[in-house]
């Protein structure tokens, strides 16, 4: 028989396993509860009226998370607690855009259900979920997803921009090209404070125009204007400096090394190629999973980074860490 020490591991092991709280909060953030509760406690009844639920059901669900400190429980009323509140829509650091199942990101994580099958197949768990389909074609047919995820990445790069701001001499470019880069947030915030460089994103044509329509409403539009195209086609000509900024660890090293060399195409003799990734953690070993499990992609350390530039005649110029996270400066070696 077992001991105490086998007991509390077996305990551990059930509390990292066990799927029922994290399904829980994800099916609250896509009925929006948080929301809901925004101006004081409800009933089951009230919420369940609001969300289109079944309120037996649905204060089975609210219950269960109150003992886990998402809500308070009053009586037959429901508040929230602080960490509930942060998936309400409007918090500072909000996760309902992770979590709600009918955004990107939240519906991405269903894949995760296919990871053993991926393992044993090479496929990514997403194309397993979701009947062969990848994730960048599932934005590119379906509006409200696209824009999810360019909300998501938005305030991602918003977060990600005051680090990348002092870690290369953005005012020494004429013309950065953000290559993936969105609905243009990232170059945004970049030309707002650096004014000497113009800007262009490159991304497919959703995110172009909406990146558009982000700079005429911060008043770029003078020095700023997004292309709608992918990144494994020639790219736009012009720039001296291309940023890919977490996007290679989208990629397996085939696709990431195309991407590359397109970059290495467009700069010329003197440009640059500037890649931005995270560098470690545990926080890089849980985003390493979804890389995998979403697109059979991977967290790369700097290394892994050069040896893959190297191949399409680049070379490295400067490597620049803040904060978890490596800028490399690349030059271009050779014709490619």
């Amino acid at each position: 028989m077992g001991g105490e020490r086998e007991r509390e591991a077996a305990g551990r092991l059930w509390e990292l396993a066990s799927p029922v709280t994290p399904m829980a909060i994800r099916a609250v953030a896509t009925l929006r509860i948080a929301d809901h509760l925004a101006e004081g406690p409800r009933t089951a009844e009230e919420l369940g009226a609001k969300v289109g639920a079944d309120p037996e059901g649905l204060g089975r669900v609210l219950r269960y998370l109150a003992q886990r400190g998402l809500f308070g429980q009053y009586g037959d009323r429901f508040g929230l607690t602080e960490v509930g509140a942060a998936l309400r829509a409007d918090h500072p650091y909000s996760r309902l855009g992770w979590f709600a199942g009918d955004g990107a990101h939240g519906r991405a994580d269903e894949c995760l259900t296919e990871l053993a099958e991926a393992l044993r197949t090479g496929r990514s768990a997403y194309s397993l979920r979701f009947e062969g389909s990848d994730f960048w074609s599932d934005l590119s047919a379906d509006p409200t997803l696209s824009r999810s995820f360019d909300e998501l990445m938005g305030a991602r790069m918003v977060a990600q921009s005051q680090t990348l701001a002092g870690m290369f001499e953005w005012d020494a470019l004429e013309h950065l090209v953000d290559v993936g880069g969105g609905d243009g947030t990232l170059l945004r915030t970049l030309l707002e404070r650096f004014s000497r460089p113009r800007g262009t994103v490159l991304d497919l044509a959703g995110p172009a125009e909406a990146a558009r329509a982000n700079f005429r409403a911060a008043g770029l539009d003078a020095r700023a204007d997004a292309v709608g195209g992918s990144f494994f086609d020639p790219l736009p000509e012009g720039g001296d400096a291309y940023l890919l900024c977490w996007i290679l660890h989208d990629w397996d090293d085939a696709s990431a090394m195309a991407i590359l060399r397109r970059c290495a195409e467009a700069i010329g003799a003197d440009g640059r190629v500037l890649v931005a990734e995270y560098t470690g953690g545990d926080e890089v070993s849980e985003l390493d999973l979804r890389m995998l499990a979403y697109f059979n992609g991977r967290e790369r350390s700097a290394s892994a980074l050069v040896a893959l530039a190297e191949q399409v005649g680049l070379s490295l110029a400067g490597n620049h860490v803040s904060k978890g996270v490596a800028l490399l400066e690349f030059t271009r070696n050779q014709p490619v």
